[in-house]
């Protein structure tokens, strides 16, 4: 809808709503008469407060649904209302493309499933406002709540809220998210923001004004974008966002694709979800690795080769029911994921970067970019000679290759037994072999990843 469509329709309402006003003025002027002049100047008084309130709804109505539509012209809609008041907008909107429809990429996966490394392939590309983990700070807020807010907060709360931010972020509204991020912020600049550091974006001008864009050679770790940059100025994101024209977001919080429904199918959205699986047993192997408390179990039954009797079985059985349930609803190929949904397998990424990488880019719509196929060429043949890198929990240089099935050489085969029984249905569903001895376990010679092809769901 145009603004001047927008005007007719006010104009419109409000000659709609005088005409009605001037009738029932009319009926209640001839009852005041008959009933004494007092009574009358009540009745006008009436007449012109339901004349002022009508039009208020009226305005308020219309201001909402044109901030509501989608379209070409949203972002610079919201560029030209919202923000070119403050003067620290006018700039980039000044300039910004009234013609930008943008894609709305989720990267949708599950802890220690590749999703960091995965993530940084969207991240490259110049274009691309890539966000990691702002779901975090949701979950955070739930859980750090009082005890008494927590028993009314269900999974319903906490997914509405997740989608809620969702929704906000890929609108490039990143203030929304101060209303989780603890401490909360002060003139909309935080020192909180989760993992900053894994987005070139908010590393860089104009959100960064001490350096330049991000090179390759920037070391892995977590705080030194905030060294560089200081605070995060979460206006300059926005801007930021808006001026990159696409938003990519890394998640590993909402359980099911079946909870993402109501974004797939929002109008103002043109959604891809990428969901990105791997072999539960590798997801169990790298979770003892990079969370040794909560995994301590584990940990003690791989190198004694006894079940503890306290070992938790959900910290794996949730997870592949969870992917389980995902790839089957994507696999039946609904109507509200046509061209919304692609399986990747972490396994064929890592055996064939260039080629799965490309898949990924026109699932999405957009090239894939120099900067992108230089960054898969040095990320995908380290040998990791650097300790640091290793030090770093969520580095994602590595030998893509040698690292896919590395695996079945740190779990003992006892541990592996027990969560083929427990995901044996995950495993057959997303392609992968079982192994029925400690040497075929050890044998990486034979992968135990069978060929499959996941085509887009069209």
């Amino acid at each position: 809808m145009h603004q001047n469509e927008i005007s007719s329709s006010v104009c419109v309402c409000v000659c709609v709503c005088v005409c009605v006003c001037v009738s029932s003025s009319r009926r209640q002027r001839e009852g005041c008469r008959a009933g004494g002049g007092g009574r009358m100047e009540c009745s006008w008084k009436t007449v012109l407060l339901l004349v002022c309130a009508s039009l208020g709804v009226q305005y308020t109505a219309i201001r909402t649904l044109r901030d509501s539509l989608s379209g070409p012209c949203q972002g610079a809609y919201r560029c030209q209302t919202r923000h070119h008041r403050d003067s620290r907008w006018r700039a980039l909107c000044d300039w910004m493309p009234v013609d930008s429809p943008g894609k709305h990429i989720l990267l949708f996966a599950t802890t220690r499933s590749g999703s960091s490394f995965t993530g940084q392939l969207l991240n490259q590309h110049p274009e691309i406002f890539y966000v990691y983990e702002p779901l975090y700070h949701v979950q955070q807020a739930f859980t750090n709540s009082s005890s008494r807010l927590r028993r009314t907060l269900d999974r319903r709360a906490l997914l509405g809220a997740y989608r809620d931010l969702l929704l906000n972020l890929y609108a490039c509204d990143l203030h929304f998210i101060e209303n989780y991020i603890r401490p909360e912020p002060q003139d909309h600049v935080t020192n909180s923001f989760f993992r900053r550091s894994s987005s070139h974006a908010l590393c860089s001008p104009p959100v960064c004004l001490e350096g330049g864009e991000v090179t390759a050679s920037d070391p892995p770790d977590e705080s030194w974008c905030p060294k560089k940059c200081g605070a995060l100025n979460l206006t300059l994101a926005s801007m930021s966002c808006l001026s990159r024209g696409h938003v990519a977001i890394k998640t590993v919080r909402v359980p099911e694709v079946g909870d993402l429904r109501t974004l797939t199918e929002d109008p103002r959205l043109d959604l891809k979800i990428i969901h990105l699986v791997r072999d539960p047993r590798a997801i169990l192997a790298s979770r003892m690795m990079a969370f040794s408390d909560q995994f301590r179990a584990w940990k003690i039954w791989n190198a004694t080769g006894r079940q503890p009797r306290y070992v938790d079985l959900s910290q794996i059985t949730s997870t592949c029911k969870d992917m389980a349930a995902s790839a089957e609803t994507g696999l039946q190929r609904p109507a509200w994921l046509r061209g919304r949904y692609l399986l990747v397998r972490y396994e064929d990424l890592a055996l064939n970067p260039r080629d799965k990488a490309g898949e990924i880019y026109r699932f999405a719509g957009l090239e894939m970019e120099d900067r992108v196929r230089t960054w898969i060429a040095k990320n995908t043949n380290s040998n990791a000679s650097s300790p640091s890198e290793w030090n770093y929990r969520y580095s994602t240089t590595r030998d893509s290759r040698a690292t896919a099935e590395s695996w079945r050489l740190r779990l003992g085969y006892d541990i592996v037994r027990t969560v083929q029984n427990l995901c044996n249905d995950t495993l057959a569903l997303l392609g992968y072999k079982q192994v029925h001895s400690a040497a075929q376990l050890r044998n990486l010679s034979h992968s135990l990843v069978e060929h499959r092809t996941f085509q887009p769901v069209t």
